[in-house]
């Protein structure tokens, strides 16, 4: 088996991993078996919540939207249903938005839905719903 010089690419791999580990308490940024560990364990950590952070979003979504719903009487699950009903295919991440900085077009999808679940309370001063064919 032939000798093996490493030239720079010892020191080129070394410096790679400082980088990376630049920043860590105590001996992960300076040992080297130390900063391999610390920048495996961060790399599980970013790839997992890099996947948590997609979870996490939509929840927050779903959230806003509840809450701006309930401001109108209805609850999260009818109004999504109201939505699918009507045929209206506005994401979470849209309506959330929507229902945080443009409230007026928001009440007016509320308005939309309500006349189109039975039972929900309809929108104050509203003529009742006309029968569409």
């Amino acid at each position: 088996m032939p000798r093996v010089k490493r030239g720079t690419v010892r020191r080129a791999k070394r410096q790679k991993l400082a980088k990376l580990t630049k920043g860590s308490f105590l001996n992960k940024s300076k040992l080297y078996r130390a900063m391999k560990e610390a920048a495996d364990r961060a790399g599980r950590f970013a790839y997992r919540d890099r996947r948590r952070r997609k979870r996490d979003f939509r929840r927050l979504w779903i959230v806003r939207i509840s809450a701006a719903a309930r401001a109108h009487q209805l609850t999260y699950s009818q109004f999504i249903h109201g939505l699918k009903t009507l045929g209206v295919e506005l994401d979470r991440k849209m309506l959330s938005d929507m229902a945080a900085r443009d409230t007026a077009a928001f009440a007016e999808l509320v308005g939309k839905v309500k006349r189109v679940i039975p039972g929900a309370p309809q929108p104050a001063g509203g003529a009742p719903p006309a029968a569409e064919s």
